[in-house]
């Protein structure tokens, strides 16, 4: 982790200073310690502890995890240890890479200074095999790893990787930290038949065999998923029998708003010019509008959307959109990067029974936007602050986010929808074509301001999730700024508040509001080097709880379960408006 300032500064100080021979001795060190497994306490040997910066430099432990360094120059050092199979602390905020390396260690070397005592975490890992009825191989099978991870306080589910079985069937996630996985197989169909899965009027709509979706052990959706709970270090098996089983071909038309279905030409010969020819995607939902892995393809000879499933009830969901950012408003679901304006969105629901299911019909029309009015309350405590740039209001100090909040996995790329700027005041939501609850929060950008209210038809939306279908439109949210925001000053003990020599302690602090708010404020990192002070601008007034931890914590402190179980109980902080408060912070074991 970056050394502070101050730290910064002190480090200079001695460069700048011309030494003598005997104080260039003097200036340098040895720096030795031991390095240890997290969960067994024993030695851990070939550990590559490593300084980086200046002074890059690095060495293996030995048989006894020990290691020992000479002529280390004294001052600030950036310590950093590797081993494989191993990681040492983590971040505390989670996303999709959790796995990357967490914060390096800042040493303070000096002379005669003591051992340095570092631990490393075994990583886990989930494998297995993947039986098909059939007794054929499962060779090239996708499998799917999503974890529960902390997202803005709550608990969602992730997906993290693919990999493919080998020959043998046999696939393994490995390098995984702790926490709750789910596993499931993408869907398989045998290899492509002699004619067109779906040929316009031919029985060549025939069915094809293959195998669906399985969620370990043997479900069939992700809610019926076994939650697979792996502990620090273990290796847990998990193996999946895929059942053979006809697929049905599905065909379907998107029609235009006018009426004329999508890619047909005019009487004049020319493709539509209110939609000439933009991309088209789709999407297949179950029955409970969850999106499923079942890919449909646009068929550009005649202008078909094609896909083959077994039985049970779908929604085929349909948008034509454009590959710019043309029009504000209108951005498409991140997981497609390709497609960012959408221009007519539909769906179908259809129901597959042992047959073929042609020529459904999909209407398309202009889409739905979760319309969003920004309002700021203005006191007397702060005057007016112009938004940045001229003329600019409200929208370009907001940042608004939707997040599935349902058993459905987040796309890789976060799985976010973002507001677009939609006018004075404005802001816009777009589904991509999610279903389901999602949670909103808003990020102020501008620390002038603080988030007061966000709700939509009087339901509090800090409480609540917002329900999204394909017929519904939320009625229209109300988000409420206010001016008159508290700004907290945190304060490490005074015992603590100096870089001695060794390895630096770190603290992850949390603000957590005792009200309903949209508003997110991520774990910070308190440390000497970064100065004995954490201030904090911009905060809702209000009461709040602080909680200290001496170590990197993933804490869901949206749900209050979470929060009654920890050992204590945090430090209690009333913000006042426009005020500045105080506090100095509990440490645990000082």
């Amino acid at each position: 982790m970056a050394l502070c300032a101050l730290v910064l500064a002190q480090g200079l100080s001695w460069a700048q200073q011309p030494l003598s021979p005997g104080d260039q001795a003097a200036a340098l060190a040895t720096v030795h310690g031991v390095v240890r497994n997290a969960v067994s306490g024993d030695p851990l040997p070939r550990v590559l502890v490593r300084i980086e910066g200046d002074a890059d430099r690095g060495v293996l432990t030995d048989g006894e995890g020990r290691f020992e360094m000479e002529g280390v120059p004294a001052g600030p050092q950036t310590i950093r240890l590797l081993k494989p199979g191993f990681h040492d602390r983590p971040y505390a905020t989670e996303e999709i890479e959790f796995q990357a390396d967490g914060p390096a260690h800042s040493v303070l070397v000096a002379a005669q200074m003591p051992d340095l005592a570092f631990s490393l975490t075994p990583f886990s890992a989930i494998h297995g095999h993947v039986e098909l009825s059939s007794g054929d191989p499962a060779q090239g099978i996708s499998v799917n790893l999503v974890k529960q991870v902390i997202r803005n306080g709550r608990a969602v589910w992730a997906l993290v990787r693919t990999v493919k079985t080998g020959e043998d069937g046999a696939y393994r996630f490995g390098g995984l930290p702790d926490g709750i996985y789910i596993i499931y197989t993408q869907p398989e169909l045998e290899s492509e038949p002699a004619v067109t899965a779906v040929a316009t009027g031919s029985a060549a709509a025939a069915a094809r065999p293959g195998y669906p979706t399985v969620f370990y052990p043997d479900a069939q959706d992700f809610t019926a998923a076994t939650r697979i709970h792996v502990g620090v270090g273990e290796q847990i098996l998990a193996n999946v029998t895929l059942t053979f089983e006809p697929f049905q071909s599905v065909s379907a038309s998107a029609i235009l708003p006018n009426g004329r279905p999508f890619g047909e030409k005019s009487a004049s010969g020319s493709a539509e010019s209110d939609l000439a020819m933009p991309p088209i995607v789709a999407a297949v939902m179950d029955g409970m509008g969850r999106h499923t892995l079942y890919t449909p393809e646009y068929n550009s000879e005649t202008h078909t959307i094609q896909t083959s499933l077994p039985d049970g009830s779908y929604t085929l969901w349909i948008a034509a959109a454009t590959a710019n950012w043309t029009s504000s408003g209108q951005r498409f679901s991140e997981s497609n990067t390709a497609l960012k304006t959408v221009l007519a969105t539909g769906f179908a629901e259809f129901t597959v029974e042992g047959h073929a299911v042609a020529n459904l019909r999909v209407p398309l029309s202009v889409p739905s936007f979760w319309r969003i009015h920004l309002h700021a309350l203005r006191t007397a405590l702060q005057p007016a602050q112009p938004a940045s740039g001229a003329g600019r209001g409200l929208q370009s100090m907001v940042t608004v986010t939707a997040t599935r909040a349902g058993t459905e996995p987040n796309a890789e790329s976060g799985g976010e929808i973002i507001a677009e700027e939609a006018g004075q005041d404005l802001l816009d939501l777009t589904s991509g074509g999610a279903l389901g609850p999602v949670w909103l929060n808003a990020m102020v950008n501008d620390h002038s301001l603080c988030v007061g209210s966000f709700t939509a038809g009087g339901a509090n939306l800090a409480r609540e999730p917002l329900n999204v279908g394909f017929s519904s439109v939320p009625p229209p949210m109300e988000l409420t700024l206010r001016d008159d925001c508290g700004r907290l000053a945190l304060q490490l003990p005074p015992s603590l508040a100096s870089f001695v020599p060794g390895d630096e302690p770190f603290y992850t602090v949390y603000v957590i509001p005792d009200f309903d708010s949209t508003a997110d404020l991520p774990p910070m990192t308190i440390h000497p080097s970064s100065g004995p002070t954490l201030n904090l601008d911009g905060l809702t007034p209000g009461n709040y709880h602080v909680y200290v931890f001496d170590s990197s914590v993933r804490l869901e402190y949206r749900n209050p379960a979470a929060l009654a179980a920890l050992p204590n109980v945090g430090q209690a902080v009333t913000l006042s408006p426009g005020a500045i408060t105080n506090l100095v912070l509990e440490v645990p074991g000082h």
